[in-house]
Formats: structure tokens, C-alpha cells, sequence
């Protein structure tokens, strides 16, 4: 598999010669690993046609880089690091490529519905709303008013200076009462009409 072709001495430094694996000899061990392979293969990709694909590939890459593999080492482990890599490599760029592609269609999607014309059928949500304004109306002024001016985005402290000084404990409870009436009219209301 591997020869010394000389072994000399020069000064106290040791000079090696090796002869480089040729193909035939690359091919032949490589061969005596592929069973580990594919299943290594299999195992990191999870898929058949895939593992396939990335057996291919590692043998290509190898086969290129041969005469990069430092002689005496365990060729298994070199050839199973280049699959490593390899498979690394190829997650990486998929992950990209569907970064991109998402970004793509989202896009496309955005700009198709921007350019589409769309007709909405108000007439369920005007009904939602009809009811809550109903309710909202049906409540008592002490509970409607200082609910509609939270709603209106007023302040606590505002509120209570638009009623007269009220303390901030009555507006809250106020408030809370009113959400809360609210909330069980409109449920016991969607459940009479759902009935």
C-alpha cells in the first residue's frame, strides 16, 4: 500500500522519501471502506437517495485530494471526516438556499396580493360591532362613560379630573366592571344566536 522508497541520514536529520499511493491503490482502499461509508452516509442524511448522493460526493472530493492524505494514517477516519464536511456543507447551503427562497416567495406572495384586488364582506363584522355598541349603550353612565374614555386611550388621572375628582380606585373598578359586563352580555348574547 505505502513504500519507503529511502530512509537516510543527514547532519542528525532523518530524510524521508515516500512513495505516493497511486490511483489504483487509492480506488482499492477506498473500496474497502465504502460498506462503512454508506452507512455513514445513511445515518447522517436519514434518507437513501440522499446518503447516495453524499457517497458520491465524498468519493469525488477524496479521489481529488488523495495526494493530500498523510501516509500511515487511518484513511477510514480521513475519508469519513471529508463525508463529515461534505454533508456539513451541503446542510449549510440548503439552509440558505430555502433562507433565500422563503424570502423570495414571501416577497412574491406580498407583492401579488398588493397588486390584487380584494372585496371583503363587511356585513359579519358590521353585525359584531352593531352588537357590541349595543351593549356599550345598554350599560349605566357611571360604568359607560369612564370605560369609553379608556377606551378613547384617556388616562387614569384624566378621567378622573373629567369626573369631578373621583378617586382613582372608583374609575378602575369602574372600568373593570364595565369590561367585565360587557364580556358576559356579548358571550351570553353569541350563545343565544348560536343556540
Amino acid at each position: 500500500m505505502f513504500y519507503f522508497s529511502s530512509f537516510t541520514t543527514k547532519n542528525n536529520s532523518i530524510t524521508i522519501k515516500i512513495k505516493k499511493m497511486n490511483k489504483q491503490q487509492f480506488i482499492k482502499n477506498f473500496e474497502k471502506h465504502s460498506p462503512f461509508l454508506r452507512g455513514y452516509a445513511l445515518n447522517l442524511t436519514k434518507n437513501n437517495a440522499d446518503a447516495q448522493d453524499l457517497f458520491q460526493e465524498t468519493a469525488l472530493k477524496s479521489y481529488k485530494a488523495r495526494k493530500s492524505f498523510t501516509i500511515n494514517t487511518n484513511m477510514k477516519a480521513w475519508l469519513s471526516m471529508i463525508m463529515k464536511n461534505t454533508f456539513i456543507n451541503i446542510y449549510r447551503k440548503k439552509k440558505r438556499r430555502n433562507t433565500i427562497l422563503e424570502s423570495s416567495i414571501e416577497n412574491n406572495l406580498l407583492s401579488n396580493y398588493a397588486q390584487t384586488e380584494v372585496m371583503y364582506n363587511d356585513g359579519e363584522t358590521n353585525f359584531h360591532v352593531n352588537n357590541i355598541l349595543e351593549e356599550i349603550e345598554a350599560l349605566s353612565d357611571q360604568f359607560k362613560i369612564p370605560f369609553l374614555m379608556s377606551y378613547n386611550g384617556y388616562k387614569y388621572k384624566e378621567i378622573q379630573k373629567a369626573l369631578g375628582g373621583l378617586p382613582l380606585g372608583t374609575i378602575k373598578s369602574r372600568i373593570h366592571t364595565a369590561r367585565k359586563t360587557l364580556q358576559t352580555n356579548i358571550k351570553n348574547k353569541y350563545q343565544e344566536v348560536a343556540a
